[in-house]
């Protein structure tokens, strides 16, 4: 009989301590698999609608088929899991500063690494989405107007393919932009940083965010000084423990209007 709790992993890393536990939920009767960064719990397997709504609202706005996709933050899978499920996705990269989280998918350690890991169109890779997004923004900064975008763009944010845009890069790593895990990581929440982060996708291309937050004004303004649109939707769930209704906002936006085919 397995235990009713147990640690599966614990490992120290840049930004603290992060543990992976299962434990069992009688009341449902179903294994609950448990993100800790030191004493703050980041992400459960009991609560993954705005994670996978953060897949299905980026990629309904996303044009076009061959649709290559970043996710930037890997977490239990859920939102990698739900990009897959679309069949217009071509290509799937998953950027995750943690080698050790990429190691718990990678040794099955989660449910869903087991998929992730087996389908040819994804990619775990160990990176900085941050530090990524932020030589992009320093390189368009620097660069002369004629050549700014392509310098822009050169940086990438693949590790594995400099200059790469993509059609969709959706985030889930902080738990909102006013609320980050670091206080490098605020720079992406900002006008430049996402203007940086707009010059890494096709013409028509999506970007997506998740917040724990409620929709914030602050962001939403400065959305609009990077892309022509965005949107801000409101993900409801059950929330079983404490017996109530819980919320996440999941931010859309859109580069300039244009069919998106991938090739």
């Amino acid at each position: 009989m397995r235990a009713h709790f147990e640690e599966l992993d614990w490992q120290p890393t840049p930004l603290g301590e992060i543990s992976l536990r299962r434990r069992r939920d009688l009341a449902t009767d179903t294994d609950v698999y448990e993100v800790k960064l030191g004493d703050e719990f980041l992400m459960s397997s009991m609560f993954t609608a705005g994670e996978v709504a953060l897949a299905r609202l980026g990629l309904e706005a996303t044009p076009g088929t061959r649709l290559d996709v970043l996710v930037g933050g890997l977490g239990l899978g859920y939102t990698a899991d739900a990009v897959l499920d679309d069949p217009r996705v071509r290509s799937l990269t998953v950027l995750d500063a943690l080698g050790e989280v990429i190691d718990w998918h990678k040794r099955g350690l989660v449910p869903l690494g087991p998929r992730l890991t087996k389908d040819p169109r994804c990619r775990l890779v160990q990176g900085d989405f941050f530090a990524r997004a932020a030589g992009a923004a320093a390189a368009a900064a620097s660069a002369s107007a004629d050549a700014g975008v392509g310098a822009a763009a050169a940086q990438g944010l693949d590790p594995e393919a400099p200059g790469r845009r993509f059609h969709a890069i959706l985030v889930d790593i902080d738990h909102s932009p006013d609320h980050v895990l670091h206080p490098s990581h605020a720079a992406l929440y900002g006008p430049d940083g996402l203007r940086a982060l707009s010059g890494q996708l096709h013409p028509g291309g999506i970007f997506a965010l998740w917040s724990n937050d409620p929709p914030s004004d602050a962001f939403t303004a400065a959305l609009a000084t990077a892309f022509p649109w965005s949107e801000a939707h409101v993900v409801s769930f059950a929330n079983p423990l404490q017996e109530s209704a819980a919320t996440n906002t999941v931010y859309v936006a859109g580069t300039a209007a244009g069919s998106v085919v991938g090739t």
